[in-house]
């Protein structure tokens, strides 16, 4: 951030700020190559970049007065169209890496087919990216960005410390994902007790999936925010936090995982006119056993975080954010080591 003052990040506006540029120039640096079309890991960046910005947009909108093409919903339809192409590549990876070398000729053929059918949609959801990149939608949302970043604007709540808000920023996401539903799949209430149903068969655990897969995927995607929430904060607690921020990230990893197993058969179903249940067996049986060891890691996490105290530690943690500053030097960018920054003054709408 380039600075016109030497005060330093103190403010929720400030953060605000520092947040919002640093993912909008990590967003727009890929754009050249996600329209090269060569990596992917472009576009998965690209992506990445995108949710966090929106994370960023959301988090602090209490403190935000932003414009019309700045806002939630208009990322929110970038992210999606980039979204449908990267869970593409997922899949082929997937096919290509962890499935296709281990299945018998036969059914290496059966892939072939689900390839070509996938390789003509990636097609289609790229011409859509490529469409979207180059058109007003994209160039208005940059262009918003690029001015409010130059001269911001907030809510009067953009004065408040950082320290003192950080709670109120953080506990409502938390709070969304301590009472998200996916966190009783596979369990029984006892005694005005919640228990994981242990030891469960591979049949047992199809079935629970089957039931709950899209119970399943939501809290996954609310993993997701609460984790890109808590990394804007990482300086200002311990680590106590971190260990949290970690086993957020872990949930998110395994449930991508049982996702991208179901999307994967309903994807082959779909492309081999078939019903799931009638996908080639070595197949089958290889999705399912995916899915099972997937459901095993999930289980201790959603044991732990069904704990009272492990959920009441969780809460308390938020509630005790540290000062962050000590005699830090900045650079020419206005930032220093450890992320604080020089600030720009700014208006209030």
């Amino acid at each position: 951030m380039t600075a016109d003052t030497a005060t330093r990040a103190k403010t929720l506006g400030d953060f605000a700020h520092l947040a919002i540029e640093k993912h909008f120039h990590k967003t727009i640096k890929h754009e050249a190559d996600v329209l090269k079309d060569k990596d992917p890991e472009a576009l998965h960046q690209m992506r990445v970049g995108m949710r966090r910005l929106r994370t960023a947009v959301t988090g602090f909108a209490p403190a935000l007065d932003l414009p019309k093409y700045a806002q939630d919903k208009h990322i929110a339809k970038i992210a999606r169209i980039l979204g449908t192409l990267r869970d593409l590549d997922v899949l082929e990876e997937a096919f290509i890496s962890h499935y296709q070398p281990a299945l018998p000729k036969s059914e290496q053929k059966v892939v072939d087919t689900a390839l070509k059918h996938l390789a003509q949609q990636r097609q289609q959801a790229f011409n859509e990216v490529k469409t979207t990149l180059e058109k007003s939608r994209y160039q208005d949302l940059k262009q918003a960005f690029i001015e409010w970043l130059k001269q911001p604007s907030y809510q009067q709540q953009a004065d408040l410390p950082i320290q003192s808000v950080l709670p109120d920023l953080l506990l409502p996401q938390v709070s969304q994902l301590l009472l998200h539903p996916g966190w009783l799949v596979g369990t029984k209430a006892e005694n005005a007790e919640i228990q994981a149903l242990t030891n469960m068969s591979h049949e047992t655990v199809e079935q629970e999936l089957a039931l709950h897969k899209d119970v399943l995927h939501s809290l996954r995607k609310q993993t997701k925010r609460v984790r890109y929430q808590m990394e804007l904060f990482t300086n200002f607690y311990g680590a106590t936090y971190n260990a949290y921020l970690e086993d957020i990230k872990t949930i998110q990893g395994i449930l991508g995982e049982i996702q991208d197993s179901v999307v994967l058969a309903d994807f082959l179903a779909k492309a081999l006119d078939l019903k799931a249940d009638k996908l080639p067996p070595n197949l089958s049986e290889k999705l399912a056993e995916s899915r099972y060891q997937a459901w095993q890691q999930w289980q201790p996490f959603q044991i732990r975080y069904l704990n009272l105290q492990i959920r009441q530690s969780f809460r308390s943690e938020l509630l005790r954010p540290k000062e962050m500053y000590g005699n830090e030097q900045y650079d020419n960018t206005g930032e220093s080591s450890n992320g604080t920054v020089k600030i720009k003054e700014r208006k209030k709408s």
